[in-house]
């Protein structure tokens, strides 16, 4: 398998945490990309229309694409569980954790590119509404953290994702001040191997 990948991509991260947590980083390769909003990496293009990473190109040639498509395909490819299975109780509670962590790093990566716009283009208004829409999604991780300890599938590796983009992209938010609960469950999290080798970086 190859992966179109970005180090500072928290959805990239997601993936490799995948990859990492199921034993099946070492049958991956790593394609360096360089990817932004405005600026399109042909060689990913060619496997992905829409020119985003990650992209991962399977056994038989087919590109998959989101992190969403890849992580589920990575969890059956290694046998996993890390998706719930259909018959789980609380299978769409986790797959609605996923959705809302993701909505939590689209947010952060729309702010994130509107504050990187020239100076006199950047609007005010659009970064403090995807803001509001990150402390939304906090609010519901603070009051929910405790029940994401002994858990580790798509919901809480998503979460771990999530806040570890918060670090890297927004440092000065402070959100652990504002989430003890939630920050105390990420640095336990954090230990993982999977995710200390993932910390992104520019």
């Amino acid at each position: 398998m190859k992966l179109f990948f970005s180090s500072a991509s928290p959805y990239v991260r997601k993936c490799t945490v995948f990859a990492l947590e199921l034993g099946l980083a070492d049958r991956i390769e790593t394609l360096p990309s360089k990817v932004s909003p405005v600026l399109r990496d042909a060689s990913v293009v060619q496997a992905n229309p829409l020119g985003k990473v990650p992209t991962l190109i399977i056994e038989d040639g087919v590109a998959l694409f989101d992190s969403r498509v890849i992580c589920e395909y990575l969890n059956a490819e290694g046998g996993g569980t890390l998706f719930p299975a259909a018959d789980h109780p609380q299978r769409f509670a986790i797959l609605a954790q996923q959705a809302l962590a993701d909505g939590i790093l689209d947010a952060a990566l729309l702010a994130r590119y509107e504050t990187t716009r020239p100076e006199g283009t950047q609007w005010d208004a659009w970064v403090a509404g995807q803001m509001e829409k990150i402390k939304s999604g906090l609010d519901w991780v603070e009051a929910h953290a405790d029940t994401f300890y002994d858990r580790v599938d798509v919901g809480t590796i998503s979460f771990g994702c999530a806040l570890g983009y918060l670090d890297f992209r927004f440092a000065d938010y402070g959100w652990r001040n504002k989430y003890p609960k939630s920050a105390a469950w990420f640095e336990a999290f954090s230990a993982r191997p999977s995710m200390q080798a993932t910390v992104p970086h520019v």
